[in-house]
């Protein structure tokens, strides 16, 4: 095979050569910047809800409660209102995401990064600036605009940009720049913690990311699959020219994405119908669903938001606390190294169980340990060797999330949906991710409050069963053309009865005679 595009094992895929050029690592660099927004938001939001000035200003009875408490109280951060600071952005991303997939199909990927980064910036000005409450969460929701857009749009234009063999170490870019925007935040966070306005500097930086988007994408060219949709088949082949360099066969690639996209106009059903109603399209209909689903019920987004909030219940002071979330920042970006050279060398089955297990074992231990250290009222006071196996445990909880499930979220959805529903499934995908977000975070702390040390007891039984449903009914899809995808799970031993192979066939076959 010309490339050296890895083939499944149950039979050969087409493979249109081309190697890993300079063109498409800046491309897919630049592209998969976007989780960047959505990282430095998910590791400011916790850090600046524990910042003294800020309670002061916006939540003072959480001050009020903190001082009344007699130990490591479980209920010391339990405020709506607080929650619904973090919360409110989720709800804007989830509507803004299944915004963003007629958009993305009507001006393509790069319209909507540049969409996505301009709001991000406006709401970083606004909450940077804010003088009460409402203008505080108006901001957060422009915030939840910009995510909603950009990270719709992001793993989707790196997955159909990158050479087959690449695209899972590609496409994991949106989760490195994510863990990045985390470190950064946690980092930020720690230093303007020590100045009385350091939580408006926290705050007001986010603008700086959202400049790096907005900047980059308008120096990269729109994706083949985009520009064929929106009827520019010759800036498609300059596209596929530009990143494939020489060697490749980009005529008889352009010609499969063409044959995909008119065979997805010819349809009579609209994308969401036909995925919801069409008994072929059942596979990709339940992971749409699934995949965010088990992603957010590993409790990872919690921890990353709270971790700061935790850490003081736990028995941590401030500025220990604060450190603590820097560290699980630091070893969250480190885990993803670790998968880039598995992912697609090894598949992502493999990372998918690793990681389950890891984060099995640590939400089980941290649960034993809270509750045996700070029993069901979280009056007593955990001694330091606890509260420091907790913090341990947390960072390898993070590290096998960030170097399984963290990525996996990213390049999984970006690469089993066929071009017709591409954008609407990654649009489901986010969405459902974005509101499950608002969920966790709005009723967290009150969960916390209620459940005890038994909240890290629930996300173990839900990985639990997260894992052995992956370990049974998501194929392997490491080296196979995006194009070329329904013939995986037309293969597969359960989604065979809704997949047919000769219906995979001629969705994606290469036309060679």
């Amino acid at each position: 095979m010309a490339g050296g595009a890895v083939a499944p094992s149950d039979g050969p895929v087409p493979d249109y050569g081309g190697g890993l050029t300079l063109s498409v690592l800046m491309t897919c660099l630049v592209a998969a910047s976007g989780g960047l927004i959505f990282g430095y938001d998910i590791g400011i939001s916790g850090g600046v809800s524990e910042m003294e000035p800020f309670l002061r200003r916006f939540f003072p009875h959480i001050l009020k409660r903190m001082a009344e408490a007699k130990g490591n109280d479980y209920c010391v951060y339990d405020s709506q209102a607080l929650a619904a600071f973090t919360s409110s952005l989720y709800v804007a991303g989830a509507v803004a995401s299944l915004v963003a997939s007629r958009v993305t199909r009507a001006l393509g990927r790069q319209a909507i990064m540049l969409l996505g980064g301009a709001l991000f910036f406006a709401g970083a000005a606004l909450t940077g600036a804010a003088v009460n409450l409402a203008m505080l969460i108006i901001g957060r929701m422009l915030l939840g605009f910009g995510i909603g857009f950009t990270i719709q749009a992001s793993p989707l234009f790196v997955a159909e940009m990158s050479p087959p063999r690449w695209r899972g170490a590609l496409t994991a870019g949106t989760q490195f720049f994510l863990t990045l925007g985390i470190l950064i935040a946690n980092l930020i966070n720690y230093g303007a913690a020590r100045v009385s306005w350091g939580w408006r500097l926290s705050l007001g930086l986010a603008g700086a990311p959202a400049t790096v988007i907005f900047v980059g994408a308008l120096f990269i060219t729109d994706t083949p699959s985009s520009l064929v949709m929106r009827g520019r088949a010759e800036r498609a082949r300059a596209a596929l020219v530009r990143v494939r360099g020489p060697g490749a066969d980009v005529d008889v690639e352009l010609k499969e994405i063409t044959r995909a996209v008119e065979a997805a106009r010819r349809s009579e059903d609209g994308a969401f119908r036909r995925m919801t109603t069409r008994r072929e399209y059942r596979p990709y209909l339940v992971f749409a669903v699934a995949l965010p689903v088990f992603t957010q019920l590993t409790g990872v987004i919690v921890i990353s938001f709270f971790s700061p909030l935790v850490f003081r219940t736990v028995g941590f002071g401030s500025n220990a606390a604060l450190m603590g979330a820097v560290i699980l920042g630091a070893v969250n970006l480190g885990s993803l190294l670790v998968s880039v050279p598995v992912i697609d060398r090894y598949g992502r089955k493999v990372l998918f169980m690793a990681g389950g297990v890891v984060m099995l074992i640590c939400q089980v231990a941290i649960a034993w340990i809270m509750g045996a250290k700070l029993g069901t009222s979280g009056e007593a006071a955990m001694a330091r060797p606890y509260a420091v196996a907790v913090l341990v445990l947390t960072c390898l909880h993070s590290a096998g999330f960030g170097a399984s499930w963290g990525t996996l979220f990213w390049v999984v959805p970006s690469e089993i949906f066929p071009v017709d529903i591409r954008s609407l499934g990654q649009a489901l995908n986010v969405t459902i991710c974005l509101g499950l977000d608002f969920v966790q975070t709005q009723s967290f702390l009150a969960m916390l409050c209620r459940f005890k040390y038994a909240t890290f007891a629930y996300y173990a039984a839900w990985i639990a069963v997260m894992t052995v449903v992956i370990a049974l009914f998501l194929p392997e899809t490491k080296g196979v053309p995006l194009e070329s995808m329904p013939t995986v799970w037309a293969k597969h031993w359960y989604w065979k009865r809704f997949v047919q192979e000769d219906q995979g066939q001629a969705k994606t076959s290469v036309a060679l005679n």
